[in-house]
């Protein structure tokens, strides 16, 4: 029997002044949800490669410690949809999406210049980012139901587009 699909709301954006790159992805994992915690599921592997290319320990540190890190990077992280109804947390599973008012981001990261999408699914979006200026990537999934690329591959396409 099929899981049911239940109406979710996802996580506050992870955004101070100083962000010069956004990360988004489309919607927080049940575990991400539980955890209130960006990326919580242990074999995702957001942290781990971010914190390769920002040569640091980030999948140790705690999470107020991690994202510190990264905002003290200049990076910021959130969703594309803001609600959705899924059972389960794979992105082909999300129905009825809210859309984030990605315009936002705008106002409260004045320095943002860069917009990088984890994965196909939040780059739906990609058109009306950079409708709106901002220089929009695409870049591999780092969710464990994307295996079709090693971490390597993953990590190289992670370190060119976060590059100052």
């Amino acid at each position: 029997m099929a899981a049911k699909a239940i109406k979710l709301t996802g996580l506050a954006p992870v955004i101070d002044p100083r962000a010069r790159v956004l990360i988004l992805g489309s919607f927080p994992s049940t575990a991400s949800l539980a955890a209130q915690q960006y990326y919580a599921h242990p074999q995702n592997q957001f942290w781990r490669i971010l914190g390769a290319v920002l040569d640091l320990p980030l999948k140790e540190l705690g999470y107020a410690d991690r994202i510190a890190a990264v905002q003290a990077a200049g990076i910021a992280i959130w969703d594309v949809f803001a609600s959705c109804e899924r059972a389960g947390s794979l992105d082909t599973a999300i129905r009825d999406a809210v859309p984030n008012p990605l315009a936002a981001v705008q106002e409260s990261a004045p320095a943002l210049r860069r917009i990088c999408f984890n994965g196909r699914m939040a780059a739906r979006r990609i058109r009306e980012v950079e409708a709106m200026g901002f220089k929009a990537l695409i870049l591999p999934s780092t969710s464990p139901a994307h295996a079709g690329m090693s971490f390597a591959e993953k990590l190289a396409h992670w370190r060119t587009a976060l590059q100052p």
